[in-house]
């Protein structure tokens, strides 16, 4: 890789957890350039026409579970492949230009940040109303740009950014709050030996008893370690899903007849990426 030719894209404006992970990415990789977007489908886009090299996406949070718009892009829409995976801790905070919580009646946020802050609003903020946003960094923006009345959840990396006083701090329901990113892009951007991780979706050629059963069954005589399984609406008719399974072997190298006999039960077989495991990034590896 030939880190001067290569761009992240990640989602927008700055400030966001996105673009911490993206980062956090590139020091590894020596990269230093980056494209803000403002929603997920750019970035993913923009990976796939060429005006970027790599994406930075989230796909899983430990509170509020899958991003469907990514695994359902990557699977139906695009042809990129993970490359990687990046876990960073999510310290949400309250902003505001008010002093005080009774004066606040608008709070904007990401709909995945206002849910995985749910008890603290339902408990300190019940007067107020929620407005989505494409990301917590623009949030932030528009409280910096509006009126007293208004609040946002985000980082406290993004109140820095854009000079807004924090209210509260780590107002997530749960305190070990953590969001996991894929690293998206055409071709592998480096050597990757030793991969040990392999993102898939499979589809039955039709919906019959002990079906996923025989699917999974395929991962125990090499004692496959199966990380996550899930299951998403085919896009088709009611009742026709497609399964994403997540497991801790290279299924194109190491175990590829794993993956041929899948092939054989299965009407569709997409190998989304296999790439090494997980790299965790905490509050005391930089996030402010």
């Amino acid at each position: 890789m030939n880190p001067e030719l290569e761009i992240i894209g990640y989602l927008g404006p700055e400030g966001t957890y996105s673009e911490h992970a993206a980062l956090k990415f590139a020091e590894k990789y020596k990269i230093t350039k980056f494209k803000d977007f403002p929603t997920i489908p750019h970035v993913l886009q923009a990976v796939e026409h060429g005006e970027i090299t790599l994406g930075i996406v989230p796909v899983e949070n430990s509170i509020e579970g899958t991003v469907n718009i990514t695994l359902d892009m990557l699977a139906h829409e695009l042809s990129l492949r993970i490359l990687g995976e990046i876990v960073i801790d999510i310290k949400h905070c309250l902003i505001s230009k008010a002093k005080d919580l009774s004066k606040i009646h608008t709070i904007y946020s990401h709909p995945q940040a206002l849910a995985q802050c749910r008890l603290f609003l339902q408990n300190h903020l019940t007067q107020a109303c929620y407005l989505n946003c494409n990301s917590t960094a623009e949030a932030a923006l528009l409280v910096k740009e509006g009126q007293e009345g208004l609040a946002a959840i985000c980082s406290v990396w993004a109140a820095e950014k854009y000079q807004v006083d924090i209210i509260c701090e780590n107002i997530s329901d749960y305190s070990s709050n953590q969001t996991r990113f894929l690293v998206v892009g055409k071709n592998d951007f480096c050597s990757n030996k030793n991969r040990q991780k392999t993102s898939l979706c499979v589809a039955l050629a039709k919906n019959r008893p002990g079906g996923l059963y025989d699917i999974l069954a395929e991962f125990i005589p090499d004692q496959i370690d199966l990380s996550k399984i899930e299951s998403r609406p085919a896009k088709k008719e009611l009742g026709e899903y497609i399964f994403f399974i997540d497991c801790l072997a290279d299924l194109e190298i190491e175990y590829k007849h794993v993956l041929n006999r899948l092939k054989q039960k299965c009407k569709l077989v997409k190998i989304l990426g296999t790439y090494n495991r997980i790299e965790v990034y905490n509050q005391q590896d930089g996030e402010r």
